[in-house]
Order: structure tokens, then C-alpha cells, then sequence
């Protein structure tokens, strides 16, 4: 069969595509990656075919926009909350504001969506695999009556916010039912002359069905479909650095910011002389990914500390006895894989949402932000090498990912889902 890879211009969003995508190939399946611009050298260099498609334009409006800070977007977007009396109509009905005009939008503008269908119905693909951010995907795939399925990089709260939304909205007044997705997707679907019903647009905003790499305790049950996938960690082209060869003579600690925080945050979210001195006099090896920038800042190195530029989580972190992150999807599924305890500082998106699940489930630490200091972290540093409990939260974890099949052993069940759920008019 033919699958349509979609994803919008960002590596780590792409990166967590790419076994899948090669899983396919490998089962003799026809394989094209379809993307703005600015990622075909990402898509090239992962072996796979890139199919551009749009512009970058709109995605760098959107930076300047924002300033490549999205902290002050966050407080419309806790995915923590669940209180009832917190999730009136008007939160979910800002959530869905948000979401829609500050990421599905822009990162799916009008030249993107006018390409990938004209591309789709050229290519004529059986199915369409997209992450949750570019709807660019299941668009294209309705067009032609492909089928399409939504792969996750962590909970799915995309989908559950749409959950409660579009149950909350059941509950207003026909007048006050304003839907911002519904009504972009109807708006965009119209101008490409492509009909959709009401419950076809709802099929557009979920998947018809959803691949979940994230172990079984994180996952939200939303009632609708979900193949789970093992996570396996892709970043990009890399070198195992020859120090990893040798076995850490006392407990390795891991801190970074990832290279997803770097490239959109634009600005670190932990001050690294102030923790990296907090954690010079403990009897641990810390390995901190710092590119020059961030190391420009440092005044001093502690003897105990080794700086970075980059090294592969997937490689790093076996040997690692705690790490210290963002709650980014790659370095938290990398973490979750290889048992490896965590210490979140989770600001953005999902993040605090993963910290709070992992404590939760008594595999790691969350700190939030605004009571992050030297002693704060040190003290979780401590405590994460002194209980033993929290690298047995980390195993059980580590257990329930593994459990899943990787991505070869889907290949199967999404040819059979793809045949179930294509129109007869496709291919």
C-alpha cells in the first residue's frame, strides 16, 4: 500500500515518525513524507522521500509572533486540570481557541493544505499517518477517502481536550456552540471544494484511529480506537561518543534541556551555572547537553561535570541513573524505555502533565518551574539516588513499554485497519 507521512516543519515532532515510517518500507510498503520546506534535509537524512509541500511562511510568522516563547500561551493550556467546577464551557472553549488559531492553523496554512491534497489526489495513498499537530494530514486523506490515523508523542491531550469540549458543548445553547476547529477544518475543506459531515469533521479532529507509543499507565482511555506502538527512539544522524564506552565509576545524572526546548523556547527554563554547582559536590557524574550559547554563560565547570553539545538520549541514558529534563516527548519516552527515574521541570504543553503522571506513579519527580533553585534540585537529586522506590516506578514503566509490539509488529494491524477504514474509491 501507499502511506502519506505527514508532519509540519519541526524535527522533534518529525523524529518521532521516522520508525514507524521505516517499519513500512521494510514491510514493502510505498512511503512519502510530505512537509513544508524547511524539513526535506530532515526527511532526506533520515533515508526517507520528502514531498514538499506548501511554504514556511506561515510557521515563521508564527515564531515572530510569539517570539519563540510560548510560556505566555500556557495558563490557557494546563492539561493538568480536571476539577469539574475548573472546566466550564468558557476554559474549554478558550483551549480550543488556542490550540486552534496558535498551532493548528498556522502550522497547516493555506498553501500547505492547497499541496498536500493536490498531492494526495495525485499520489493516491491507501493511508495517512500524521502527528497531532498537522491536520494537513487527515485533510488530504479525507479528500481522497484514504485512510488516516493519528501517531502520538506522548498523552493524548489533544484528544482529550477535544473530548470534553465537544461534550460541553452538547450541554449550550444551539446560538452558543461555537467550535474554532470545526469551523477551520468545514472553512478549509469548502475552499477545496471537499464535503464533510458533522461527524466526518469529528473523525478529522481524533483519527480514525490512534497509535500510542507511551506506556500503558499514561495513556488516556477516550473511548476510541488505539493501536499501541513501542517507543523507539530516532534523533536524527549521530556518533556514539567514545567516553560512553566506559562504565560511570559512580551514579551518572543527565540534565538537558533537549534540542526541541533550544530551538522554540527561546530561552532556557533552568539557570545551568546555579544547578550545575548545586551538583558539583555530590558524589555523582553529571553529563550536561549545553550548546555554545548556553555554555557561553557558564563561569565554571564543577570537576564532576561534563558538557555537551549533543549525545543520543537513546544512547546516554542506560547508563544514567537519574535525568534532569523539560518533559520533552523524546528525552520522557527515551527515559520511560531505559527505567531511568526523571526529575521533570515541565513548563510547556504536556509537560507538566507527564511530570505530574510520573509522580504520580511514583517514577520520578516533578518540580514546577517557579520553585526550581540550586537546593530544590539538589535535593531531588538526592532523594531520586537515595529510594529505591523511584527505580522501581521507573521498571514498572519501563515493563509496560516494552510489552508493546514495535513498530514492525503493527505493520500488520494497520494494513488491516487501513483496508477496514478506506473508501472503495481510493486505492
Amino acid at each position: 500500500m501507499r502511506v502519506l507521512i505527514t508532519s509540519f516543519a519541526h524535527n522533534s515532532h518529525y523524529y518521532h515518525l521516522v520508525p514507524l515510517a521505516w517499519a513500512l518500507r521494510s514491510a514493502g510498503h510505498e512511503v512519502r513524507v510530505a512537509s513544508q520546506p524547511r524539513l526535506t534535509d530532515v526527511i532526506t537524512g533520515s533515508g526517507l522521500t520528502a514531498a514538499p509541500v506548501g511554504d514556511d511562511s506561515a510557521i515563521m510568522e508564527l515564531l515572530n509572533e510569539i517570539g519563540g516563547d510560548l510560556a505566555p500561551y500556557q495558563r490557557g493550556l494546563d492539561f493538568t486540570e480536571h476539577r469539574p467546577e475548573a472546566l466550564t464551557w468558557e476554559y474549554l472553549l478558550g483551549q480550543q481557541t488556542i490550540m486552534t488559531s496558535l498551532c493548528f492553523a498556522p502550522l497547516n496554512g493555506d498553501s500547505t493544505m492547497d499541496d498536500i491534497v493536490a498531492l494526495a489526489r495525485s499520489w493516491q495513498p491507501d493511508l495517512v499517518i500524521w502527528e497531532p499537530f498537522t491536520y494537513a494530514g487527515p485533510v488530504a486523506a479525507h479528500a481522497v477517502g484514504a485512510a488516516h490515523a493519528r501517531l502520538l508523542w506522548g498523552p493524548d491531550v489533544v484528544g482529550q481536550s477535544r473530548q470534553r469540549f465537544v461534550e460541553a458543548k452538547l450541554h449550550q445553547a444551539p446560538e452558543h456552540r461555537e467550535d474554532p476547529l470545526a469551523e477551520w477544518l468545514g472553512w478549509t475543506l469548502d475552499r477545496l471544494g471537499v464535503a464533510a459531515s458533522a461527524e466526518e469533521l469529528e473523525e478529522l479532529a481524533h483519527g480514525q484511529w490512534v497509535i500510542d507509543p507511551g506506556a500503558e499507565s499514561t495513556r488516556f482511555d477516550l473511548g476510541r480506537g488505539i493501536v499501541p506502538m513501542r517507543f523507539v527512539p530516532y534523533n536524527g544522524p549521530a556518533v556514539v561518543p567514545s567516553w560512553l564506552s566506559d562504565e560511570p565509576k559512580r551514579p551518572r545524572v543527565c540534565l538537558t534541556l533537549g534540542v526541541s526546548g533550544r530551538e522554540t523556547q527561546g530561552q532556557d527554563i533552568v539557570p545551568f551555572q546555579d544547578l550545575l554547582a548545586a551538583l558539583g559536590d555530590l558524589d555523582v557524574e553529571v553529563v550536561a547537553t549545553l550548546d555554545d550559547t548556553q555554555r557561553a554563560h557558564l563561569t565554571q565547570i564543577p570537576d564532576n561535570a561534563r558538557i555537551v553539545d549533543f549525545v543520543p538520549m537513546d544512547v546516554l541514558l542506560p547508563s544514567c541513573a537519574a535525568v534532569i529534563h523539560h518533559g520533552g516527548a523524546g528525552t520522557w519516552g527515551a527515559a520511560v524505555l531505559h527505567g531511568v527515574p526523571q526529575i521533570v521541570i515541565g513548563t510547556l504543553w504536556d509537560a507538566p502533565l507527564k511530570a505530574a503522571q510520573l509522580a504520580d506513579l511514583g517514577a520520578g519527580i516533578s518540580i514546577h518551574p517557579d520553585d526550581l533553585d540550586a537546593a530544590t534540585l539538589r535535593a531531588a537529586v538526592e532523594r531520586v539516588l537515595a529510594d529505591p522506590s523511584l527505580q522501581e516506578g521507573a521498571d514498572r514503566l519501563r515493563a509496560e513499554m516494552r510489552s508493546a509490539p514495535a513498530p514492525a509488529g503493527i505493520v500488520p494491524t494497520l494494513e488491516r485497519l487501513t483496508a477496514r477504514h478506506r473508501r472503495p474509491s481510493s486505492r
